[in-house]
Order: C-alpha cells, then structure tokens, then sequence
C-alpha cells in the first residue's frame, strides 16, 4: 500500500513539475511581446529573433554545461540516473516515506531551465535598439551555460560560494528567484548597457531624456498579461510538489499572493504616474505589474494576502522612481527592465525576512551582493571581450534605419514602414 502510494505521489508532482515548467517556458512569448511592443517599429524583427533564439540557446547550454555547474548534474543529462522504480522507492522507504518531494530528474531539468531561459530574456530588453545580434547570443551562451549557474550553485544548488561562505548558513532564502533569476539578469544588462551606452537622441546635451516611445502598446499589454498568468506557476512551481494537502495549500496561497502583489503593483505604479506626470502612464502600469510580480517571487508562500499586496504596492511606487532615476542617470533601458528586474528584485529579497522567520536580513544582503557581484563583473568581462573582438553596438546608419533590415534583412511591419511604388 505504501508503495502505491508514493508512485501516486510520484506522478502528481512529476507531472505538476512538467505542467509548470511549460507555462513558464510560455512566459518567453510574454517577453517576446512585450519587448516588442515596447521598442520602435523598425526593431521589432530583431527583438523577436532575439527572444526566439535565446530561448534556444539557454536551453542547450543549460543541458550541455549549465546543469552540472549548478546541480554537478553532469554533461547533456549523464547526470540525471535513469529511471528506476526500485531504487527509487528503497530510498523513500529509508526516509520512512515522510512527504518530501519526489518526481523525475528529468522533469527538474525541465523546470529550471525555463529559469535560466528567464533570466536571459530579462537581457535582451535592456539592450535593445542598438545591439549587435550575433554579440548577444554569444553573451547568451556564456551567461546561460556558466554565469548564471555558478550562482545558482550558491544558492538553489547548496554549494559554498568559492570554498569561503554558505549563503544558506548565513540565513539567506529566496524561494521563486527575486534574486537568483531577475536581479541576475538585471546585473548582467546593467553591464552591458553601461558599456553600450544610450540609443542616439534619448538624451539632450542638458541632461533631459527624450521619449522613444514603443510601437505597439497592445502589444506589450498582451505580454504583461501573457507574463502575469506565467507568474502563477513561476512561484507555484517553485513549491516543488502537490502530491499532499499541505503542499496543495501552500500552491494555492502561493498564487493568491503573486496575484495580489501584481494587482497593488500596476495600482501605485499608476498612481505614482498620475502624480508625478498627470496622466495614466500605461507603460508604467504595465511595469508596476511586473514590479509586483517580482517583489512577491523570492518569498510568496509565508505572507498574508494583506502583506502580499503591500509588498506589491512598494513594488509599484518603487519602479516608477527607479525608471526615472535611470533615466537622471542617462542609463538607457528602453523596456525598464533593471528597474523591474533589478532595483525590485533586491526589494523582494530584503522583504522575506519579514515574514520568513528563516532567513535573516544580513543573509539577504549578503547574498545580493554576492549575486549582483558575480553577476555584474563577469559579465562586464564577455561584454568587455566581445566590445574589443567583434563590437557590440551597430553603426550609427544602421541604428537609424533600424535593426530589423541590418541585422535579420526584413521588417515587421512592412506597409508601415517602407517607402513602395
């Protein structure tokens, strides 16, 4: 009877792991879309190709090296045992069957690697408009098969962070990835935008931004929503199991509270907007949900739905002056990415020990610093090498007629865009 019982368990939450590691991958269109709808219509091909392909990317470079960094998985899966029911259950039995998570290798690959694949899209946004393609996706391969495992081996993986530290030890907890996945990927576009610099006529010699506005607002609107409804299972997913009433109630808390931040989120973010600049900024509403979003991710199991939706509100507020106080600093994100990403993910994580009693506020800053350092200066060195070996930016011509014709050699919105007899 035990048995049957834990391969009951078994199946549900393997099947669980793959149900949530698709919706997640789906999460890549949410960025696709909002990327696209974000930047002006003579980049959309480009931004498009670059999200289609670093999906591709991370994926391989996750399963060829990624994985065994962070997990000592070995190489294009050999790390992952066959399966066999057997062992798999003489090992339960010793552990007297007490409810710990149990599903297939394989289907723990598959979700983290639609995490990594996150990661890099976060990338792809900041960059944008005036990047060359092919320099991205070698960054990508770098970042996906080795920057960002190495700290995830620190923090999901358990390892010591260069034979010095635990961050676990130090009290540091980040449940869905505030840190680990968005602030990563935060770091690593703040590199690369530093060493790019702003998109030609974003800023005046006085030091003022000029608007470049995004050619598709509906767009972009469809993947912030395409984005929320991944969420669920982005945090959800990130309980690891279902196979037991505790863990069920703790999925379903998971997703009232990720809706609940994202809800107060997009409110003061527009609120914030309405009375810094008078009108209802969708773009900043669209950003507050993603700012809610990512300030509820590294602890969205221990709140109250009440504590949820605060957090989401800081979440909000916080984005809108973090945009603003980039663009002071003529650091150009054309999709607010860093501010989303970056500032808020350091806000989620300096949130969890408010209601996590297990970590500890000096862990949560040590461990950002850690990532946001590693994550920062390494990639500072692939950009830095691939500036000096094959350049990173297009010519000025080609930024002006646009990425979609120097780079991919057609256009999204040919009728639109392009002079025809």
């Amino acid at each position: 009877m035990e048995n049957q019982i834990f391969e009951l368990q078994y199946a549900i939450d393997t099947f669980y792991f793959l149900i949530c590691g698709a919706l997640v991958m789906w999460m890549a269109a949410g960025f696709s879309m909002l990327e696209a709808g974000l930047v002006r219509a003579k980049n959309t091909t480009e931004i498009l190709t670059k999200n289609v392909a670093l999906y591709a990317i991370a994926c391989f470079m996750y399963l060829a090296s990624g994985y065994a960094v962070m997990y000592d998985g070995g190489w294009f899966l050999s790390g992952i045992e066959a399966f066999n029911l057997d062992e798999v259950l003489a090992a339960s039995a010793e552990n007297g069957f007490d409810g710990d998570s149990v599903y297939s290798g394989a289907s723990d690959f598959f979700f983290q690697v639609v995490f990594v694949a996150t990661a890099m899209s976060i990338v792809s946004g900041a960059v944008a408009e005036r990047m060359k393609l092919w320099a991205f996706f070698v960054f990508a391969a770098v970042m996906t098969g080795f920057i960002y495992p190495m700290e995830g081996s620190w923090t999901w993986g358990g390892k010591d962070v260069f034979g010095l530290f635990n961050l676990g030890d130090m009290g540091f907890s980040d449940f869905a990835g505030s840190g680990i996945v968005h602030m990563a990927g935060a770091a690593a576009a703040l590199a690369g935008v530093l060493l790019l610099g702003a998109r030609k006529g974003k800023y005046n010699r006085d030091g003022s931004a000029n608007a470049l506005p995004g050619a598709n607002l509906p767009l972009a609107t469809l993947g912030t929503f395409i984005l929320w409804m991944g969420w669920f299972v982005f945090n959800g997913g990130s309980v690891l199991k279902l196979g037991d009433a505790a863990s069920a109630h703790s999925v379903a808390m998971v997703f009232l509270n990720t809706n609940a931040a994202a809800a107060t989120g997009l409110i003061a973010a527009l609120i914030t907007a309405r009375i810094l600049f008078g009108k209802a900024d969708l773009t900043m509403a669209l950003n507050g949900a993603l700012a809610g979003l990512v300030a509820i991710t590294a602890e969205p199991s221990t709140p109250t739905a009440l504590q949820a939706s605060l957090f989401g509100l800081v979440g909000g507020v916080l984005v809108v002056l973090s945009i603003i106080g980039l663009d002071k600093l003529r650091i150009d994100d054309p999709v607010g990415a860093i501010s989303v990403h970056g500032v808020v993910g350091l806000l989620g994580l300096l949130l969890v020990p408010l209601t996590n009693d297990g970590s500890t506020f000096s862990g949560q800053l040590l461990g950002a610093a850690t990532i946001f350092a590693w994550v920062f200066l390494t990639s500072l060195i692939v950009w830095g090498v691939l500036k000096v070996a094959i350049g990173i930016r297009v010519d000025e011509e080609e930024e002006y007629t646009g990425l979609d014709i120097g780079e991919c050699g057609l256009e999204a919105y040919p009728e639109f865009t392009s002079v025809r007899p």
